[in-house]
């Protein structure tokens, strides 16, 4: 399971993610720049850290290398959530507690996404032993929120 990215390897992947497509140490460097002083072989070692750890690939080009990232943001955190999730004695009250959390925009995406994975069931048809929306997260909120 991942380990969450630390502060600078975040702001690397960041720039990684959202330029989509291979990168340089220059780059990414010139990019930060703007933000923080840094030196070119704390980029370098980063990026080289990132690609041990399988969160970029790279390839040579001339005496330097391109680095493109392996997978999504997304990917990413949804793979830091199903590894909390695991960790949890209870896992359904985790997944209570972490819908309490949730704003109104984040229940409604959090409905969208499992429409859209096809959960199997739909809030206008009976769940399996016929109780309507009985295990189905999407309708826990009534008809709009607290």
């Amino acid at each position: 399971m991942p380990r969450p990215l630390g502060e600078l390897e975040d702001a690397v992947m960041t720039r990684v993610w959202k330029w989509n497509r291979p990168v340089t140490v220059r780059e990414v460097l010139e990019d930060l720049q703007q933000e923080r002083s840094i030196a070119y072989t704390t980029v370098m070692t980063v990026l080289d850290n990132l690609h041990q750890k399988g969160w970029v690939r790279r390839e040579a080009e001339g005496r330097a290398y391109r680095y493109e990232a392996v997978s999504t943001r997304a990917a990413y955190a949804a793979a830091l959530m199903n590894d909390a999730w695991a960790q949890s004695d209870n896992p359904a009250a985790a997944l209570v507690a972490f819908f309490g959390m949730m704003s109104d925009e984040q229940r409604q995406a959090l409905r969208d996404a499992l429409r859209i994975v096809g959960d199997g069931e739909t809030s206008s048809e009976p769940a399996p032993g016929g109780e309507a929306g009985a295990e189905n997260p999407g309708s826990a909120s009534g008809g709009g929120g607290r």
